[in-house]
């Protein structure tokens, strides 16, 4: 049994039901649900000074002041937001400087990380197999704000790191070799499926990953709460799964 916790949930949409649902079942309580336009708290909220840890899923306006409010609390982070990302390096500074904790994901699924490392490995080895493009799909529920979606840049970005041959990427089709091209479609209740795939004039190889629910989204970020209570700095999957 794990130690239990006080969480704060930061943005109590779907994911933040969830995110209740797996922390309740695992023996945490949810002390604060901070979010204006559902439940009415803000941070000015007594509650949230009784948090061990917050786990915020909101929007990319809001995302980056949240963080700071709960900095300002004192409290380890865990977030799932996306569309951001253009200010992480100043959240690394700010924990690097400020004995902060934050743990940022793309994607909490354990599936999905999984995926991130098979991307990586595949990448390494076909940088040696220029007949082979490559491209990226994404297809979420028609909620989701951002295009694409933070888990396709993070597989986008393995790949330029590791594909000399591809040098920047972009959501639209494109006939530029250099260009790694990705594909965000929107449909209904999907919750995301992501694939890689590798194409030649005569044949394909392809890596996806499909996620059954968001159960997998939300347990992953209560592991992540549970696991920052603990560390210090800047975390991440890698460090939780240690790969």
């Amino acid at each position: 049994m794990k130690s239990q916790l006080s969480i704060a949930i930061i943005g109590y949409g779907r994911m933040g039901k969830e995110i209740e649902k797996i922390a309740t079942s695992r023996g945490h309580n949810i002390v604060a649900k901070i979010d204006p336009e559902i439940t009415g708290e803000d941070f000015n909220s007594p509650s949230l000074k009784n948090a061990d840890v917050a786990i915020e899923f909101t929007t990319p306006e809001n995302a980056f002041n949240n963080f700071i409010e709960c900095f300002k609390l004192g409290l380890p982070v865990v977030s799932g937001s996306t569309g951001w990302t253009d200010k992480l390096d100043e959240i690394k500074k700010i924990c690097k400087n400020d004995n902060k904790t934050f743990f940022y994901a793309s994607n909490f699924s354990i599936g999905v990380n999984i995926l991130f490392e098979l991307n990586n490995r595949l990448a390494q080895i076909m940088n040696n197999q220029p007949d082979y493009d490559v491209s990226i799909s994404e297809i979420h529920h028609t909620k989701k704000l951002d295009a694409p979606s933070g888990t396709a840049i993070s597989l986008a970005n393995d790949i330029i790191d590791n594909i000399d041959r591809k040098t920047n990427w972009v959501l639209d089709k494109n006939n530029d070799r250099k260009i790694l091209k990705i594909e965000a479609i929107r449909e209904n209740d999907i919750p995301g499926i992501h694939s890689i795939k590798y194409e030649s004039e005569i044949d394909e190889i392809k890596i996806y990953h499909s996620a059954k629910s968001r159960k997998g989204f939300a347990l992953g970020a209560v592991m992540a709460a549970e696991y920052s209570v603990k560390n210090k700095g800047f975390l991440s999957m890698k460090d939780l799964l240690n790969f």
